[in-house]
Protein backbone atom coordinates (compact mmCIF):
# COMPACT_ATOMS: atom_id res chain seq x y z
CA UNK A 1 0.00 0.00 0.00
CA UNK A 2 2.87 2.31 0.89
CA UNK A 3 4.41 1.63 -2.53
CA UNK A 4 1.20 2.65 -4.30
CA UNK A 5 1.07 5.93 -2.36
CA UNK A 6 4.72 6.60 -3.20
CA UNK A 7 4.10 5.95 -6.92
CA UNK A 8 1.15 8.34 -6.96
CA UNK A 9 3.08 11.01 -5.05
CA UNK A 10 6.12 10.63 -7.30
CA UNK A 11 3.92 11.08 -10.37
CA UNK A 12 2.40 14.26 -8.95
CA UNK A 13 5.74 15.72 -7.91
CA UNK A 14 7.43 14.97 -11.22
CA UNK A 15 4.46 16.24 -13.21
CA UNK A 16 4.12 13.04 -15.21
CA UNK A 17 1.94 10.06 -14.57
CA UNK A 18 3.57 6.64 -14.69
CA UNK A 19 2.33 4.36 -17.47
CA UNK A 20 2.07 1.43 -15.10
CA UNK A 21 1.74 0.21 -11.56
CA UNK A 22 4.41 -1.92 -9.99
CA UNK A 23 4.35 -4.35 -7.07
CA UNK A 24 6.95 -6.95 -6.03
CA UNK A 25 8.91 -6.22 -9.22
CA UNK A 26 5.91 -6.88 -11.48
CA UNK A 27 4.72 -4.06 -13.71
CA UNK A 28 1.04 -3.85 -14.61
CA UNK A 29 -0.14 -1.36 -17.27
CA UNK A 30 -2.49 1.43 -16.22
CA UNK A 31 -5.00 0.32 -18.85
CA UNK A 32 -5.85 -2.78 -20.86
CA UNK A 33 -8.18 -3.28 -23.80
CA UNK A 34 -10.70 -6.09 -23.48
CA UNK A 35 -12.87 -6.54 -26.54
CA UNK A 36 -14.00 -3.00 -27.31
CA UNK A 37 -13.67 -1.84 -23.68
CA UNK A 38 -10.76 -0.02 -22.10
CA UNK A 39 -10.27 -1.06 -18.51
CA UNK A 40 -8.34 0.89 -15.87
CA UNK A 41 -6.03 -0.51 -13.22
CA UNK A 42 -8.19 -0.50 -10.09
CA UNK A 43 -5.55 -1.84 -7.73
CA UNK A 44 -2.82 -4.39 -7.07
CA UNK A 45 -1.96 -6.80 -4.31
CA UNK A 46 0.08 -9.85 -3.41
CA UNK A 47 -1.29 -13.27 -2.46
CA UNK A 48 0.68 -14.22 0.63
CA UNK A 49 0.50 -17.77 1.98
CA UNK A 50 1.33 -18.13 5.66
CA UNK A 51 3.32 -21.24 6.51
CA UNK A 52 4.17 -21.40 10.22
CA UNK A 53 5.39 -17.86 10.89
CA UNK A 54 6.65 -17.20 7.38
CA UNK A 55 4.75 -15.36 4.66
CA UNK A 56 5.44 -16.60 1.13
CA UNK A 57 4.54 -14.40 -1.85
CA UNK A 58 2.63 -16.63 -4.27
CA UNK A 59 1.52 -14.15 -6.95
CA UNK A 60 1.07 -10.45 -7.64
CA UNK A 61 -2.40 -9.59 -8.89
CA UNK A 62 -4.01 -6.62 -10.61
CA UNK A 63 -7.72 -5.87 -11.02
CA UNK A 64 -8.94 -3.93 -14.05
CA UNK A 65 -12.39 -2.30 -14.24
CA UNK A 66 -14.14 0.24 -16.52
CA UNK A 67 -13.86 2.85 -13.72
CA UNK A 68 -12.21 2.89 -10.31
CA UNK A 69 -14.32 1.26 -7.60
CA UNK A 70 -13.47 0.56 -3.95
CA UNK A 71 -16.74 -1.16 -2.99
CA UNK A 72 -16.35 -4.93 -3.51
CA UNK A 73 -20.13 -5.51 -3.60
CA UNK A 74 -20.46 -3.05 -6.51
CA UNK A 75 -17.56 -4.66 -8.39
CA UNK A 76 -19.08 -8.13 -8.01
CA UNK A 77 -22.65 -7.06 -8.87
CA UNK A 78 -21.75 -4.97 -11.92
CA UNK A 79 -22.46 -6.73 -15.21
CA UNK A 80 -19.55 -5.06 -16.95
CA UNK A 81 -16.11 -6.13 -18.20
CA UNK A 82 -13.49 -6.90 -15.57
CA UNK A 83 -10.12 -8.58 -15.56
CA UNK A 84 -7.84 -10.10 -12.94
CA UNK A 85 -4.20 -10.71 -13.85
CA UNK A 86 -2.02 -12.99 -11.72
CA UNK A 87 1.75 -12.96 -12.15
CA UNK A 88 3.26 -15.87 -10.22
CA UNK A 89 6.18 -15.03 -7.93
CA UNK A 90 6.89 -18.34 -6.20
CA UNK A 91 9.28 -20.86 -7.78
CA UNK A 92 6.47 -23.34 -8.45
CA UNK A 93 2.87 -23.78 -7.35
CA UNK A 94 1.57 -27.25 -8.11
CA UNK A 95 -1.75 -27.78 -9.84
CA UNK A 96 -3.12 -29.66 -6.82
CA UNK A 97 -2.35 -26.70 -4.52
CA UNK A 98 -4.00 -24.29 -6.96
CA UNK A 99 -7.16 -26.40 -7.19
CA UNK A 100 -7.27 -26.68 -3.41
CA UNK A 101 -7.02 -22.88 -3.12
CA UNK A 102 -9.65 -22.20 -5.83
CA UNK A 103 -12.09 -24.70 -4.36
CA UNK A 104 -11.60 -23.26 -0.86
CA UNK A 105 -12.15 -19.75 -2.24
CA UNK A 106 -15.36 -20.78 -4.00
CA UNK A 107 -16.66 -22.53 -0.86
CA UNK A 108 -15.93 -19.52 1.36
CA UNK A 109 -17.34 -16.87 -0.96
CA UNK A 110 -19.91 -18.26 -3.44
CA UNK A 111 -22.65 -18.73 -0.86
CA UNK A 112 -25.90 -20.32 -2.02
CA UNK A 113 -24.76 -20.21 -5.67
CA UNK A 114 -22.06 -22.85 -5.04
CA UNK A 115 -24.29 -25.89 -5.69
CA UNK A 116 -25.36 -24.57 -9.11
CA UNK A 117 -21.73 -23.85 -10.08
CA UNK A 118 -20.27 -27.35 -9.72
CA UNK A 119 -19.97 -27.91 -13.47
CA UNK A 120 -18.43 -24.50 -14.32
CA UNK A 121 -16.01 -24.85 -11.38
CA UNK A 122 -14.99 -28.32 -12.60
CA UNK A 123 -14.35 -26.83 -16.06
CA UNK A 124 -12.30 -24.01 -14.51
CA UNK A 125 -10.29 -26.48 -12.43
CA UNK A 126 -9.57 -28.49 -15.57
CA UNK A 127 -7.76 -25.57 -17.19
CA UNK A 128 -4.99 -25.33 -14.59
CA UNK A 129 -1.49 -26.77 -14.62
CA UNK A 130 1.56 -26.19 -12.43
CA UNK A 131 2.50 -22.51 -12.36
CA UNK A 132 6.15 -21.45 -12.18
CA UNK A 133 7.72 -18.12 -11.30
CA UNK A 134 6.98 -15.69 -14.13
CA UNK A 135 3.89 -17.53 -15.40
CA UNK A 136 0.79 -15.39 -15.88
CA UNK A 137 -2.92 -16.21 -15.66
CA UNK A 138 -5.58 -13.78 -16.91
CA UNK A 139 -9.27 -14.05 -16.00
CA UNK A 140 -11.50 -11.78 -18.09
CA UNK A 141 -15.26 -11.40 -17.79
CA UNK A 142 -17.23 -9.94 -20.71
CA UNK A 143 -21.02 -9.52 -20.36
CA UNK A 144 -22.96 -11.84 -22.64
CA UNK A 145 -19.85 -13.94 -23.34
CA UNK A 146 -18.57 -15.22 -20.02
CA UNK A 147 -15.20 -15.58 -18.32
CA UNK A 148 -12.21 -16.17 -20.56
CA UNK A 149 -9.38 -18.05 -18.87
CA UNK A 150 -5.85 -17.55 -20.22
CA UNK A 151 -2.95 -19.43 -18.66
CA UNK A 152 0.67 -18.95 -19.73
CA UNK A 153 -0.45 -16.97 -22.78
CA UNK A 154 -2.86 -19.65 -24.01
CA UNK A 155 -6.63 -19.25 -24.07
CA UNK A 156 -7.97 -22.28 -22.22
CA UNK A 157 -11.67 -21.56 -22.76
CA UNK A 158 -14.65 -19.41 -21.84
CA UNK A 159 -17.05 -20.24 -19.02
CA UNK A 160 -20.52 -18.82 -19.62
CA UNK A 161 -22.61 -16.96 -17.08
CA UNK A 162 -22.39 -13.93 -14.87
CA UNK A 163 -23.00 -16.15 -11.83
CA UNK A 164 -19.71 -17.98 -12.38
CA UNK A 165 -17.83 -14.71 -12.90
CA UNK A 166 -19.30 -13.25 -9.73
CA UNK A 167 -18.29 -16.34 -7.73
CA UNK A 168 -14.82 -16.35 -9.29
CA UNK A 169 -14.06 -12.70 -8.58
CA UNK A 170 -15.54 -13.14 -5.09
CA UNK A 171 -12.58 -15.41 -4.30
CA UNK A 172 -10.52 -12.20 -4.03
CA UNK A 173 -13.23 -9.63 -3.32
CA UNK A 174 -15.75 -11.59 -1.24
CA UNK A 175 -16.15 -11.71 2.54
CA UNK A 176 -13.35 -14.29 3.03
CA UNK A 177 -10.49 -13.54 0.60
CA UNK A 178 -7.19 -15.48 0.72
CA UNK A 179 -5.72 -12.53 2.63
CA UNK A 180 -7.29 -9.19 3.51
CA UNK A 181 -4.34 -7.09 2.23
CA UNK A 182 -4.71 -8.61 -1.22
CA UNK A 183 -8.40 -7.63 -1.28
CA UNK A 184 -7.61 -4.10 -0.09
CA UNK A 185 -4.89 -3.72 -2.70
CA UNK A 186 -7.14 -4.86 -5.57
CA UNK A 187 -9.75 -2.35 -4.42
CA UNK A 188 -7.15 0.43 -4.53
CA UNK A 189 -7.07 0.96 -0.77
Amino acid sequence: MHRIACLVLAGLVLGTVADAGQIEGVTFPDQVTVGSATLTLNGMGVRVKKIAFIGINIYAAALYLPAKEADPAKVLAADEPKQLVMHFLYKEVGRDKLLEAWDEGFKKNAGAALAALKEPIATFDGYWSDMKKGDVAVLTYLPGQGTKVEIKGKEMGVIAGKEFAEALFAIWLGPKPPNENLKKGLLGR
